[in-house]
Parts: structure tokens; C-alpha cells; sequence
């Protein structure tokens, strides 16, 4: 399993490497437009800020031009690259084109048909919008649970995203995702819970250790 941060902040990446347990950056587009850099110079920052992938969602719509923006990333980012592609018909054809040469996930998938295609596709990773499933569809988590099965003994992976909750966050894993990508909030908030802190309290208080 893979953590990921979901940002392109590069103060948020630097809290992130601090952390240790997060181990790649994904972004897109409305992500890339929060950076008061360039996207050229705000994805070279940010793969200096983790010895992980960093994903690149494309934002071309033909083909060429997909294809085109696809190599461009990778010249940027290099061997961290994982080139993130829409779930459409097109989408799917970069992904067949592109996979043998730069790792591809597919992203904005809302069916489990579209996880079997990215998976022939030769996507390695098959990205699912879990609360926006939810609010759209009904069930997020049941989205990642169909997912799951129609991937199972596959290469490719789930990568759940859009996660509102800690509850939500462990419930896509349960349901079968592979890897997790949070906004560094989200991140903390996984981290901690108050019971744990109560209780490291009455240890401290009631106990004693190594003097330093």
C-alpha cells in the first residue's frame, strides 16, 4: 500500500517528506492552478520533494495532443512520472499507446467496466473518486468493491482518491483499494486519534522512562 499526498504545494510536499509514511505526490490540473508557479517549475520542485511517483494528469483532449503533452511530462518529471489519463475513449487509446513507455493510471473511472478497460489498456494504476462516487453514483465505496473484483489478479491497482473522512479513507481500503492519495489534511487527520493522545497522556503522567 502507498500513501500519497494530493497536492501541488510545494510547503505542503516539504511536511509530507517530513512525515516519512507518505511516499508520492498526485496532482491535476485544478491542483497545478492553486501554485503560484508555472506547472513546468511547480512539477520539478515537487519531484525533488519526494523519492516517489509523481502523478501528471493530462489536460489535452485529441489524441496527438494527449500523446504529445504525455512525453512532455515525462521529459520533465523523469523515471517518477505516472501519467494520469481520463477514463474516456480516447483516454483509453493514450493508455494503450503510452503504457509501454511511461507508467499510466487511469483516472475519473465511475464503472467497473472502465476499471476492465484500463487494465487492457495496460493502465497500472485504475483511479477511483470515492466520495464524488458517492454523491453521484450513491456508493463510492461499492464503486472500489467492483472495481476490486473485476481487477483482482490483475497488475493493475486501485488508487482511491477524493476521500472526505478517516472512515471513508479505511473503508476504501477494506473494499479493495490499493493505495490512498489524501490532501495533506486528510493525511494528518488519518494519523491521529484522541483516544491515542488521552492515553499517551496518562502514560506520561503516571509513568517514567530514560532521562534525556
Amino acid at each position: 500500500m502507498v500513501l500519497y499526498l494530493d497536492s501541488a504545494i510545494a510547503s505542503e510536499a516539504e511536511i509530507a517528506k517530513r512525515m516519512g509514511w507518505v511516499k508520492g505526490i498526485t496532482t491535476n490540473p485544478t491542483l497545478l492552478a492553486q501554485s503560484s508557479a508555472p506547472p513546468e517549475m511547480t512539477l520539478k520542485k515537487l519531484a525533488a520533494l519526494t523519492n516517489g511517483p509523481l502523478y501528471y494528469q493530462l489536460t489535452a483532449s485529441d489524441f496527438d495532443g494527449m500523446v504529445q503533452e504525455g512525453k512532455k511530462a515525462f521529459e520533465i518529471i523523469g523515471e517518477q512520472t505516472i501519467l494520469k489519463i481520463p477514463a474516456t475513449p480516447v483516454g483509453f487509446e493514450v493508455v494503450a499507446c503510452l503504457s509501454s513507455q511511461i507508467t499510466c493510471s487511469v483516472t475519473a473511472i465511475y464503472s467497473a467496466s472502465q476499471a476492465a478497460v484500463a487494465k487492457e489498456a495496460g493502465a497500472k494504476i485504475a483511479i477511483a473518486y470515492v466520495n464524488r462516487a458517492t454523491r453521484l453514483l450513491g456508493d463510492g465505496i461499492a464503486l472500489v468493491r467492483d472495481m476490486a473484483s473485476i481487477l483482482a489478479g490483475s497488475e493493475t491497482e486501485i488508487l482511491a482518491a477524493s476521500i472526505k473522512s478517516p472512515q471513508e479513507a479505511a473503508a476504501s481500503l477494506q473494499a479493495g483499494a490499493h493505495h490512498l492519495t489524501l490532501p495533506l489534511a486528510m493525511l494528518q487527520a488519518i494519523a491521529t486519534h484522541e483516544l491515542s493522545q488521552k492515553t499517551i497522556e496518562e502514560f506520561a503522567k503516571n509513568g517514567i522512562g530514560l532521562k534525556i
